[in-house]
């Protein structure tokens, strides 16, 4: 997007083609008599007599590029702010090794945990054209966990910046990296939506196993959040029973073999009740929906969309521009375009 610094130069515009009439009515210049010109009339012209009608022509050229920078043309999208009601969330992905277990279907089609959590995740932030119309007024954030908690994106109404980076998100592969920190998950989260001034902020945790990594306790977190008045949604993500596994082999490569589905539901739902939230149990590929409208019947509160660029000043390239053509002009016109009166 071109916009200009000083719109009104652009009327200097008008004076060119003024000057251009102007030389053209202008009486010839002196010359030398001839007692007939007829012949000379009838002999082709020369390449030098056609490109010697250009020269006038390189001035108008120079004087308007002149005029454009003069009127400061910059590129550049706008700088401003946009507000949106909606909510603060962020969204915790448990992406430890047994998020890689084989008991969910996608599509109708038998597929691992974290790939429905990140096909659910993504319909809920940009909707999925039946029953849910995206998150577009909340400011979304995302972090994941194993051993450690690590934040992908902090709280933004940048939605497609969010996606993509959802799209990266990968089971860790690291021994030494699995676990499951839920308690250092949560604080990681309380401390984004801290400062955040919305009057609803909600922490979505997703998780298919128990706490057992970290520094901080999972409940102490609630209850910083519950005194923060942040409000916590937690998903057990998996079947009931039995499923197929990842067993890392020593080359790197994964088998599978059935074990015990184990969720701690107990302390999912504790940290969902310390928070007036909710508890919900992932078994297929439509639990978000419940979330969604949960969410929806919470109070509002103003997202603030800051946008800015800085914007190039494209005078300076305008402005050599009308000065090359200038020095064109001059020097055509003193050497192999010079006319002699």
């Amino acid at each position: 997007m071109i916009e200009f610094g000083l719109p009104l130069a652009l009327g200097l515009l008008a004076l060119p083609p003024l000057l251009h009439l102007w030389q053209r009515r202008r009486p010839p210049a002196a010359g030398l008599p001839f007692s007939a010109t007829g012949p000379l009339a009838a002999l082709p012209r020369s390449l030098r007599q056609r490109a010697a009608t250009w020269l006038p022509w390189l001035q108008i050229l120079a004087l308007m590029l002149g005029i454009v920078a003069l009127a400061r043309p910059q590129w550049g999208m706008a700088v401003g702010q946009s507000q949106h009601q909606g909510v603060a969330i962020t969204v915790l992905v448990d992406i430890s090794s047994s998020m890689g277990a084989l008991d969910l279907e996608l599509e109708g089609q038998r597929s691992d945990r974290l790939a429905v959590v990140k096909t659910e995740l993504a319909d809920f932030i940009k909707g999925d054209g039946s029953g849910l119309a995206g998150r577009t007024d909340d400011a979304i954030g995302i972090a994941t966990f194993a051993r450690y908690a690590d934040p992908i994106s902090s709280i933004t109404m940048d939605h497609a910046a969010l996606l993509a980076l959802l799209d990266e998100i990968a089971i860790v592969r690291l021994p030494e990296e699995d676990g499951t920190a839920i308690g250092d998950a949560l604080m990681l989260a309380i401390e984004q939506l801290r400062q955040q001034p919305n009057a609803s902020r909600v922490i979505v945790l997703m998780t298919d196993g128990s706490h057992n990594a970290g520094v901080a306790d999972p409940q102490e977190a609630a209850a910083i959040a519950a005194a923060l008045g942040l409000r916590i949604y937690t998903i057990g993500t998996g079947s009931r029973g039995e499923a197929l596994m990842p067993k890392r082999r020593p080359d790197g490569g994964i088998d599978y073999v059935a074990g015990q589905v184990h969720i701690d539901e107990f302390l999912l739902r504790k940290i969902a009740d310390l928070t007036h939230g909710r508890y919900f149990r992932a078994t297929d590929q439509a639990t978000l929906g419940a979330i969604y409208g949960a969410i929806d019947r919470l109070e509002k509160g103003t997202n603030l969309v800051t946008f800015a660029q800085q914007r190039i000043d494209l005078f300076p390239g305008l402005l050599a521009g009308a000065l090359g053509l200038v020095l064109l002009q001059a020097t055509l016109a003193a050497t192999w375009l010079r006319r002699l009166p």
